[in-house]
């Protein structure tokens, strides 16, 4: 399973264009928080991924952002749903703070 996700995730990030090239391009500032995203949805809901979306960053205060994910989940008896994930760190020490859920069965 750990290697299912693995695999989807270099998926994922090799069709945004975010692996090293030989233009120079490199791995996005929320590849960490979007591993971490789904790692701690698998670890709560016990699904399976589906598809993944960075939806974007916000800054909290000085010491806080937080990363924003969309998540499309399969549940072991076949219902698919949305999870968005809030992972909240410090920007200066990329220390990780919390990680939030909330479900949706909306696309």
């Amino acid at each position: 399973m750990k290697m299912l996700i693995v695999t989807l995730m270099s998926v994922i990030l090799s069709f945004t264009g975010v692996f090293a090239t030989g233009n120079g391009a490199t791995m996005p500032d929320y590849a960490k928080w979007g591993i971490i995203a789904v790692k701690e949805t698998q670890t709560k809901y016990n699904v399976d991924i589906v598809d993944y979306k960075h939806i974007g960053r916000t800054s909290l205060t000085a010491n806080q952002s937080r990363e924003q994910f969309k998540l499309w989940v399969r549940a072991k008896d076949g219902r698919e749903f949305a999870v968005y994930v809030n992972v909240d760190f410090n920007p200066s020490t990329q220390q990780l703070k919390n990680v939030q859920f909330t479900e949706s069965d909306r696309h």
